[in-house]
């Protein structure tokens, strides 16, 4: 028999609480108890960057991470960087750049790559590269979106 724990997370700006087993991971409780599923859930082990979300200002992988361990955290999706404002040159970056072809690693993308342009770093294409490393995309090779993230950096708008 599964114990069950209530937990309360800040997503989006909307507090969500809700009585689930101590298995379920930090995605799946955003998609199905917040009900916001822009973030997706690719390889269930950390590596493919598909579930990325920001946990306290924070870029974490949302598979690894319980939702018992977000008790209380204030947790952002790409949905929220939408409505917050934030990442709208970043967004436009991508449209721009056709950065994004079928869709699904562009919100953690989204969310790495604002992580990478919000700590100061430089345009260098190399360090974009590496810092994206952890996100996978099976479509663009990966030119035009290290483009747009330097597009960005380089405009001295902000994200």
């Amino acid at each position: 028999m599964s114990r069950l724990h209530r937990v309360t997370i800040e997503i989006n700006g909307e507090q969500v609480t809700a009585s689930i087993a101590a298995r379920v991971n930090l995605i799946d409780f955003i998609r199905t108890e917040a009900g916001f599923t822009g973030s997706h859930l690719g390889c269930e082990h950390g590596v493919c960057g598909a579930c990325t979300i920001e946990v306290d200002g924070a870029a974490v992988r949302g598979c690894l991470m319980l939702a018992v361990q977000a008790d209380g955290a204030n947790v952002v999706t790409v949905e929220g960087l939408a409505g917050m404002g934030r990442a709208k040159n970043l967004r436009a970056a991508f449209l721009a750049e056709n950065a994004l072809q079928c869709g699904y690693c562009t919100p953690g993308m989204l969310v790495s790559a604002l992580e990478y342009i919000e700590s100061g770093e430089s345009s260098d294409r190399a360090t974009i590269r590496a810092h994206m490393a952890g996100n996978y995309c099976r479509c663009t090779g990966y030119q035009a979106i290290v483009d747009a993230i330097a597009a960005v950096i380089e405009s001295g708008e902000g994200a």
